[in-house]
């Protein structure tokens, strides 16, 4: 994007070696007369929004020939509402109807607030209505300095947009631009004070319409993301290609189409860029896929069935969610059926009948390693509690902490996780219940036959 700093040297040493042409003077005098003729309106104006009355006048010179039954912003009359960019400001009524439009398009252009009324910064002001592309070709724009030595043969070079982006350097535009006008106010009016310029080593401050152009170019890039025909250019002015592509993308969206990029337009275009997310939780359910996999593998590796005591893996009848979640949830319940099946049949024990009871047998060293209370609790739960759990805390690991379930972990274990508190426990208790089928199986092949 072309910015003030760009140009200001350019704006600054044209301005000072300006010269009217002689058969242009008369047609520039009349007009800076009826600029000054305006003035105590404008000064209303200046009141109520501290842009200068000059610039102001200059404004409603570009658009609609000083007629004040117009609004400032695009030409229109002031009792409808406007029907081209910037659409559907007003209607603007009663004595201060022209006041109060020319608040309303100052406001639209970033001007309100604005300290810096250099002559550099007035030239870019005013040039940017319609574009900066005249410094591409190496011409001075009309816009601003026609009627003068600065542009056109025999003392400069000429050339014309006659239309969008199509530029004839044969063509030369016979419009008085705006700065000639501020130089004959100038002289015709001593009270009109321009700032005078800064420094070439000092940056420029950064004024409400910077961060207007910002937004604007910001708008520019995503339209033309989104498609945007013509394409736009991306220079941060808000002109009238970028109002109507505003505008139509505003009727596609349900929006009022205004051309003006309002909040809920801005959130719109947002939406419209972001790249679609990701499934919720697709990393997540891919890990818990090869976890299930895994544990079933192992489980079923690793089980022995002791007699009365069946280690019973049920899969369930019905597709696994697609929630992070809710198959953490399922993993816990499989994991609650592997601690039951030690004690639970196949199936329930028929009417009238109790299940036969478990002999009391003596545990061997490993098994009975912490007694022969917890050693019988956990006997023949070891290895499914430790593969399990193992399985359960590597998948809690993986739930984002944005869930629920995510900030109830956070909250449990907030300094280092949950992995390496649980993990080294699980693994370990499987390993416990290895050593415990490995003394079981040494000690039945130790047996006599009866």
């Amino acid at each position: 994007m072309a910015s003030f700093k760009d140009y200001r040297d350019d704006y600054e040493r044209v301005w000072r070696s300006l010269q009217i042409r002689p058969e242009k003077a008369e047609g520039v005098r009349k007009l800076a007369q009826r600029l000054a003729a305006g003035k105590v309106r404008y000064q209303e104006i200046e009141t109520r929004t501290g842009v200068p009355w000059w610039f102001i006048g200059l404004c409603h010179y570009r658009e609609s020939s000083f007629n004040f039954d117009t609004y400032l912003g695009n030409g229109q009359p002031l009792d409808r509402r406007t029907t081209i960019v910037p659409k559907g400001r007003g209607p603007f009524m009663g004595p201060n109807a022209f006041a109060d439009g020319a608040v309303d398009a100052l406001r639209l252009e970033g001007f309100i607030g604005a300290s810096d009324w250099s002559a550099a910064r007035v030239l870019y002001r005013l040039e940017g209505f319609n574009g900066y592309g005249y410094h591409a070709k190496g011409v001075n724009s009309p816009y601003l300095w026609g009627g003068s030595t600065a542009y056109g043969p025999p003392d400069a070079r000429g050339g014309k947009f006659v239309r969008d982006h199509v530029f004839d350097p044969n063509v030369i535009d016979n419009q008085l631009g705006t700065a000639v006008i501020l130089k004959a106010l100038l002289d015709l009016d001593p009270s009109v004070l321009i700032a005078a310029p800064h420094a070439a080593d000092i940056d420029p401050a950064r004024q409400p319409d910077d961060e207007v152009a910002e937004s604007t170019r910001w708008i520019q890039q995503a339209l033309n993301r989104l498609g945007a025909t013509p394409r736009l250019v991306e220079d941060g002015r808000n002109g009238r290609r970028t109002m109507a592509a505003v505008a139509r993308f505003q009727a596609e969206h349900g929006l009022d189409d205004t051309g003006i990029a309002d909040a809920r337009t801005i959130a719109a275009i947002q939406e419209a860029v972001r790249p679609p997310p990701a499934p919720a939780g697709a990393e997540v359910l891919a890990r818990i896929d090869a976890l299930e996999r895994h544990m079933a593998e192992t489980a079923s590796a690793t089980s022995q069935p002791v007699p009365g005591q069946p280690v019973i893996l049920r899969s369930s009848p019905v597709a696994p969610s697609a929630d992070p979640v809710a198959r953490v949830d399922e993993l816990l319940q499989a994991l609650r059926r592997q601690i039951d099946g030690a004690r639970i049949a196949a199936g329930p024990p028929a009417p009238g009948t109790v299940p036969n009871p478990v002999p009391d047998v003596p545990l061997g060293q490993v098994n009975g390693a912490l007694g022969q209370t917890i050693g019988r609790l956990l006997d023949g739960k070891k290895s499914a509690i430790g593969i399990i759990g193992a399985v359960a805390t590597q998948i809690l690991a993986q739930v984002p902490p944005t869930t629920g379930l995510g900030q109830v972990i956070a909250q449990l274990t907030p300094a280092f996780g949950l992995s390496p508190y649980t993990m080294p426990i699980f693994l370990g208790l499987s390993a416990w219940g290895v050593l415990g089928k490995l003394e079981k199986w040494a000690d039945a092949t130790a047996k006599p036959a009866s």
